[in-house]
């Protein structure tokens, strides 16, 4: 079936004598825009006297009236119906009037206070770069330590426009002329969908709190997310919007993959020639790649694809990953564990500086046992930075920190419904934990985060009517922390339980499930959709790609193993519990020493009850210094972080100074593996499973070979796209 868009132009597309055509047939229309603006749109149009028509505050309101009329005569006249709507930049406005957002003087007023604000801003400016892609601009920026640049608008794959302060655009014009980049300054005076538009931003936010908005009745791709407005939204993106990129390309890909043949432009000719520009280089997924999974967690998420990429430890989940996946329509989890805040926050600032405050992206929230203070800074890391989506990992129980997140994000919607501004993407490997996740937080935890002012009256009653977790990750044995599930056993335990929880509480939103662990090639993921799993999710085979942040030398042993090389270990973080992570065996020590560690802890009190020969080999060839040594690393590390009344305690309780001690080596081995050290090789510590030996496999024969042909985003199309292809010929086959 044809599919038509209608899309809309923004600034830049205006000219004097546009709409001629339109004023004459909608008198009504012209004279309220007249009215409310103070002034003759008509004129202001057609004869332009005193050459307003390129200044922002009169070219948006100009532009907005034309968009109207002109979407008002071609609904009278064609005989198709648009399926989407979309619109660059000011067109987004033509777009959601269009879709039923709100009424025409809204629109006229909306788009007037937008483009004072806009007209306000200086101290900026604006450069269009033709002939490279987004990505080549991004590196161009990056090559030339033009840090605090943006690429603004990402038009099309041969044209994109970078915005910032006025200097650094000047110094980047010389910088492009130098290359032979051909680029031309914009005439504006502001930094358009960049950070400094941050005041105009919060004053129009305030503006839009006055304004009736609704929700687009016929989808209207977003340029802050690539994806349509969801229920509620369409305010906070109005706002967003003024500091995001216009992510142009991404929304004519996404229209392409959801079966658009036909664009409509309406109030300008100008996006036409961008969209044959991305048509022309755009493949769309073989088979319906798109299609797989559950429709609900794709619009739910912003996504194109039911494809995930959970977070990994240290950063290994790059923000260069979860950029490229979330471009991609898919969703990556920044990997937090084990990473100072300072860190944290610069990833976070990374991630929404390329896809914007509301693009497909998530924050890896792992649990803290040692250290729950840490959760609870985490949490106003995320919501100072309005992160919407977290992952939370090795959770056993609601804390305090993770139910308070939940809640701080909950709202009333229309009838009093609840609305969820945060999600929470749950990993669990047990029936009890997924119990916990699918229920509402705990009674206790909500009373207290209450009393203690942490959340409102409105959000902990709110939070009695939704689950932790709308969407749970089941994972089974995988590379990391793992409890070694098997996936046909514990998905279809999972499902039931979902639907008996869903009969029993009766939730307003369906939850949904994804499988992760032994992900790694298009059967494999197939499978998962076949047993039921609303997404999948990846994990070992991400490691081994470019994005990935760990050291070469690891991605290069990756690369050659088999899916019998890896072994399971102790995990450093939970070592007294005796949990166990999956790590790579081959052409390493670590799982034989990992266990052997662990086995001295339970054996003996102290360290001073190891036999001699026992203690000179760890000292030798684990800790290569002596284990007073690394006491004394671990206890100043201990005071240095705050927490000196554990080092305390350790120092006199034998058995737990024994553990911390033991745990450094667990550290130690990770670190050295991301840092690519030469000298220890045999102590790396590579968390991956299985999954990444089968993903060899299959691409044994391909350039896909080498990581170094691997990114991310690409390795997920593939898997999709092959295992849509691989359920089509076994539907044939079995049909």
């Amino acid at each position: 079936m044809s599919l038509t868009a209608v899309i809309f132009p923004g600034q830049g597309a205006q000219a004097k004598g546009m709409g001629r055509d339109l004023f004459d047939a909608y008198p009504d229309e012209v004279d309220r825009a007249s009215e409310l603006l103070g002034y003759s749109v008509r004129e202001l149009c057609l004869d332009d006297p005193r050459r307003e028509l390129k200044r922002t505050e009169f070219t948006q309101p100009a532009l907005f009236v034309v968009g109207a009329l002109a979407h008002r005569r071609w609904q009278e006249h064609s005989v198709t119906e648009a399926a989407f709507f979309a619109g660059h930049s000011l067109g987004e406005y033509c777009a959601l009037h269009a879709a039923g957002a709100f009424d025409f003087e809204t629109g006229v007023r909306l788009v007037q206070r937008r483009g004072e604000l806009m007209a306000g801003a200086d101290g900026g400016g604006m450069i269009a770069v033709t002939g490279l892609d987004r990505e080549q601009v991004t590196d161009l920026l990056r090559q030339g330590g033009f840090g605090s640049l943006v690429v603004a608008n990402d038009n099309s794959p041969e044209q994109c426009v970078v915005s910032g302060d006025a200097e650094s655009i000047e110094s980047l014009g010389e910088f492009l002329r130098a290359r032979n980049v051909r680029w031309v300054r914009l005439r504006v005076s502001g930094a358009f969908h960049s950070e400094l538009m941050r005041p105009a931003r919060e004053e129009f936010s305030r503006f839009l709190d006055g304004v009736d908005l609704g929700t687009p009745r016929t989808p209207v791709i977003a340029n802050v997310t690539a994806a349509p407005y969801q229920a509620g939204d369409t305010a906070k993106l109005l706002s967003d919007h003024l500091v995001s990129p216009v992510r142009w390309t991404e929304t004519v890909r996404y229209l392409l993959d959801a079966g658009v043949t036909e664009f409509v432009e309406l109030g300008g000719t100008v996006l036409t020639k961008l969209v044959e520009r991305t048509r022309a280089t755009h493949r769309r997924p073989a088979g319906q790649a798109q299609e797989l999974g559950s429709a609900t967690f794709r619009e739910r998420h912003g996504l194109r694809f039911a494809y995930v990429a959970g977070g990994m430890y240290r950063g290994v989940s790059s923000p260069e990953m979860v950029i490229r996946l979330s471009r991609a329509g898919m969703l990556g989890f920044y990997g937090t564990g084990g990473l100072d805040p300072v860190e944290v926050e610069r990833g976070i600032k990374e991630i929404q500086a390329a896809v914007g405050q509301d693009g497909p992206y998530g924050v890896n929230f792992i649990a803290n046992h040692d250290d729950p203070a840490s959760e609870q800074e985490l949490v106003d890391l995320l919501l100072r930075h309005h992160v919407r989506t977290i992952e939370a990992s090795a959770f056993i129980q609601m804390t305090p920190a993770l139910v308070r997140y939940r809640a701080t994000g909950l709202r009333r919607g229309p009838g009093g419904a609840p609305i969820c501004d945060h999600r929470v993407v749950a990993k669990v490997s047990r029936p009890e934990v997924a119990a916990a996740f699918l229920a509402p937080p705990p009674d206790a935890v909500l009373d207290g985060l209450l009393t203690a002012g942490a959340i409102g009256a409105d959000q902990a009653e709110l939070a009695r009517r939704v689950p932790m977790s709308h969407d749970v990750i089941v994972e089974a044995d995988s590379g990391g922390h793992t409890d070694g599930g098997i996936a046909t056993v514990l998905l279809p335990s999972l499902l039931e339980l979902r639907r008996r929880v869903e009969a029993e509480r009766g939730y307003d939103e369906p939850i949904c499930m994804g499988l992760a662990g032994g992900i790694g090639t298009p059967a494999a993921v197939a499978a998962a959709f076949v047993l039921g799993a609303d997404f999948v999710v990846t994990g070992s085979i991400n490691q081994c790609t470019l994005e990935a942040a760990t050291s070469d030398v690891v991605k290069d042993m990756l690369q050659d193993i088999d899916v019998q090389d890896t072994d399971y270990a102790p995990a450093g973080d939970m070592f007294e519990l005796g949990s166990r992570v999956q790590v790579l065996r081959k052409g390493v020590f670590f799982p034989a020493r990992g266990n052997k560690l662990h086995a001295l802890y339970s054996q003996y009190g102290s360290l001073d009850d190891l036999p001699e020969k026992t203690r000179s080999l760890l000292e030798r060839t684990y800790f290569r210094k002596p284990l007073d040594e690394v006491w004394a690393d671990v206890e100043r590390r201990l005071r240095a972080t705050g927490r000196a009344e554990l080092a305390d305690h350790a120092a006199k309780q034998p058995k737990q100074k024994m553990a911390l001690v033991f745990r450094r080596y667990f550290g130690y081995s990770a670190r050295i593996a991301l840092e690519g050290r030469s000298d220890d090789k045999v102590n790396y510590q590579v968390h991956t499973g299985p999954a990444l030996g089968s993903f060899n496999q299959w691409v044994r024969d391909s350039p896909q070979a080498s990581w170094r042909h691997r990114h991310v985003d690409e390795v997920g199309r593939m898997l999709l796209d092959a295992a849509a292809t691989h359920l089509g010929e076994f539907s044939g086959r079995t049909a």
